[in-house]
């Protein structure tokens, strides 16, 4: 009875803390915006990887003699190696640690983009493909979580979501680009961020909370004044992810049968859940067409690095999932009026109007707020078979995704929008049910309400 009121005392104690910005030690200092700035630059390289098949097509089958079905290939073992390489994320990151992974991340990627600027067959391009592919399935999950973990809770939306803004440049040059510059440029300009980021990782501190998981308890501290700030107090701060650290490692280890515990189920069913959306629901946009892209692709991820720590997560999720519904009925609807002959006049701008509401609700919501929502809700001791799951989600369920858009396309255009747009509004029901409020809460005190809830639920 004394552990188990101790235990509850330590939790309500996490749940009850000040008002973030009235703590000294949530200023944002110089360290905390450099370690985010270099974290990102991995997120740029992930862009370029993403979209880099939509500016180096012409010029890559026409130099290297390529037909159809081999670019193809090539452009898929992108895919084919973020799956692989989000099956090793969870685990390399708890091993090797935060900074330890993005340095495994950033050679893959670097090996990967030098085999395909300066290849001479298909073999080597996709060598390539795949190297960059694993790097980029490993930066998906570690950039997130890092940044979630070195950031004061008051702005750690904004940071996590930054990845996204990062992710969307990246996009955005190589669809812009593309139409200047050779693909064996593309390639080694996808590289840069990489080694930028790797030669920074000498610079930044280890992530606290990883250091807690390993006992490493006074370089947490260093860790925690570099990121604070010398002249601040960071024994309650230290303490508080000490104890959580503990408390949830003696509770249960890092297994994938302990991840479906009744006290983990919300928050799989959370992260599980929005990445399937997030793909289901959005991953079309890329078809839509490069250069609208490419305008809007900086600015719409704005809104939500803007909008993210002062309205809340749900907010913006249920604004994005409710916009995206909307807009994919309307295409849809435009395409009908098309095939029927009806306002023929109309249904392009209609088209064009409802294209780009689309990309501006999905940027500010589903295009960026599961990754940052997927790198607060799992405690340490789950974080390595959750993440790798989540991850593994995002990335499988993607290629489900590019594969099926055309095959969905030749059998009903219309049809197809009409069926993101009833994803969309699913999502609007899932969301609302079972996503929770993570502004301005510290990673501690989200664990705590989460893990506390079904309990409390169940036993009512």
């Amino acid at each position: 009875m004394v552990a188990v009121k101790e235990k509850r005392n330590i939790e309500d104690g996490l749940l009850k803390l000040k008002n973030p910005n009235d703590d000294p030690d949530c200023r944002i200092t110089a360290c905390v915006i450099f370690s985010t700035f270099l974290t990102v630059c991995g997120s740029f390289s992930f862009g370029v990887a993403i979209g880099y098949t939509s500016g180096a097509e012409i010029g890559m089958i026409k130099d290297m003699d390529l037909s159809i079905a081999e670019f193809s290939a090539f452009g898929s073992f992108c895919t084919l190696g973020g799956t692989f390489g989000a099956l090793l994320s969870g685990k390399m990151a708890i091993v090797l640690g935060r900074r330890g992974t993005m340095w495994v991340a950033d050679i893959l990627c670097v090996i990967g983009w030098l085999c395909i600027a300066f290849a001479k067959d298909v073999l080597w391009l996709n060598i390539g493909r795949i190297s960059s592919g694993i790097g980029i399935g490993l930066i998906s999950y570690v950039v997130p979580v890092y940044i979630a973990e070195i950031t004061p809770k008051h702005v750690r939306g904004t940071c996590t979501f930054s990845t996204q803004l990062l992710q969307n440049a990246g996009l955005a040059m190589v669809y812009f680009l593309g139409n200047f510059i050779s693909w064996r440029m593309m390639a080694l300009l996808g590289a840069l961020p990489c080694v930028i980021q790797g030669i920074g990782l000498f610079f930044i501190p280890e992530s606290p909370r990883w250091l807690a998981k390993v006992g490493a308890d006074k370089e947490l501290e260093n860790s925690l004044l570099r990121l604070r700030g010398k002249d601040v107090d960071i024994s309650r701060e230290a303490s508080e992810i000490q104890v959580m650290t503990k408390m949830l490692e003696s509770d249960s280890k890092s297994s994938f049968s302990n991840l479906f515990q009744r006290k983990y189920r919300h928050t799989l069913v959370v992260g599980v859940g929005l990445m399937l959306i997030q793909q289901f629901s959005g991953s079309f946009s890329v078809a839509i067409g490069s250069t609208l892209l490419a305008i809007f692709m900086v600015p719409k991820a704005m809104i939500g690095v803007i909008f993210v720590d002062k309205w809340g997560r749900r907010p913006l999720l249920l604004t994005s999932a409710c916009g995206m519904s909307i807009t994919c009925m309307f295409i849809g609807l435009a395409f009908t009026l098309q095939k029927m002959h009806l306002l023929s006049e109309v249904t392009p701008v209609l088209t064009f109007i409802c294209v780009t509401l689309y990309l501006a609700a999905y940027a500010i919501g589903v295009g960026g707020l599961p990754w940052v929502i997927m790198s607060e809700i799992f405690p340490m001791n789950m974080k390595v078979t959750a993440g790798s799951l989540v991850t593994l989600a995002s990335w499988s369920s993607s290629s489900i995704v590019t594969y099926a858009f055309n095959f969905l396309f030749e059998w009903s255009t219309r049809g197809t929008f009409y069926i993101f747009g009833a994803i969309a509004g699913a999502a609007l029901v899932f969301i609302w049910l079972f996503v929770p409020e993570t502004k301005g809460l510290s990673l501690e005190e989200i664990q705590t309400s989460l893990i506390r809830e079904p309990d409390e639920i169940y036993h009512m």
